[in-house]
């Protein structure tokens, strides 16, 4: 039974990996990636309510007088 010849296999592999790596850097490249995101303003317009422009008073059930 003839033996199995793995003289070329570690070319075959370095190869393979350089061809394979080349590509994928190649397929990396030219993606259009898009920007990233710019901070936007802090300052934020308040808007009112309807019930912020009436004063109301908001009872407390322990300072309601006692019965």
């Amino acid at each position: 039974m003839p033996q199995l010849d793995t003289s070329t296999w570690f070319i075959t592999i370095i190869s393979s990996m350089i061809t394979l790596f080349i590509l994928f850097q190649l397929k990396i490249s030219s993606q259009t990636f898009t920007l990233p995101p710019s901070p936007k303003s802090l300052m934020t317009l308040k808007t009112k309510t309807p019930w912020e422009s009436k004063w109301t008073k908001i009872y407390l059930p322990h300072s309601l007088p006692q019965q």
